[in-house]
């Protein structure tokens, strides 16, 4: 029997010492040690993007990365991106706009769009489809997906343009977690109070 290596992993900010031979990928891992569950084994390739996890805020498939590779990086998982016992707001969208269908690929689309939407926070539909290209859904035209993530998109826009520079910060502590943009946050705070 091949050699288990003990591995401390960082998985939505606990960490977990675990036991992994050489060979073992991520989402082995994260499903069978950790009994995390939320992340799904849909075609073991890289090809559907139902086992999407962040590693360091970007998504990976955890079907293609090794366990190995991720020791010493911060993994999240569609479980950790409850904040306060609340529904991230693309979790609460997929559900108001019927983008979740049997929900079996439902978590791959959240967390691709989640790190998609941290690093284009004003997207268009074309490049929202884009992002989600690697998403494969069985049940739907991706329609009520594409319209779960904009209506995040455009919610998010709507509350930095009312905002007061005071509320700016409010809304900074109180959105951190969900949005995870703080630094958005900041600049439109520092770029408001420079015309005042």
């Amino acid at each position: 029997m091949p050699n288990k290596k003990l591995v401390t992993l960082s998985i939505n900010g606990s960490t977990y010492e675990v036991a992994v031979r050489s060979y073992d990928v991520l989402l082995d891992v994260i499903r069978e040690n950790l009994n995390l569950t939320g992340t799904k084994r849909g075609c073991d390739m890289g090809t559907c993007g139902c086992c999407t996890v962040h590693i360091d805020g970007r998504a990976r498939l955890s079907c293609l990365t090794m366990a190995l590779e991720a020791v010493g990086h911060e993994i999240t998982t569609i479980e950790g991106l409850k904040c306060n016992g609340l529904l991230h707001p693309l979790q609460r969208a997929f559900t108001e706009h019927g983008g979740s269908q049997c929900g079996f690929c439902t978590q791959g689309f959240i967390m691709t769009a989640k790190a998609f939407l941290d690093m284009h926070p004003h997207p268009s539909r074309d490049e929202i489809e884009e992002a989600i290209s690697g998403n494969m859904c069985r049940c739907t035209g991706y329609i009520k997906i594409v319209e779960a993530i904009e209506a995040v998109a455009r919610q998010k826009r709507e509350i930095m343009a009312e905002a007061s520079l005071a509320e700016l910060d409010a809304i900074g502590e109180s959105i951190e977690g969900q949005f995870d943009s703080a630094e958005d946050i900041r600049q439109i705070r520092e770029e408001r109070a420079s015309r005042l």
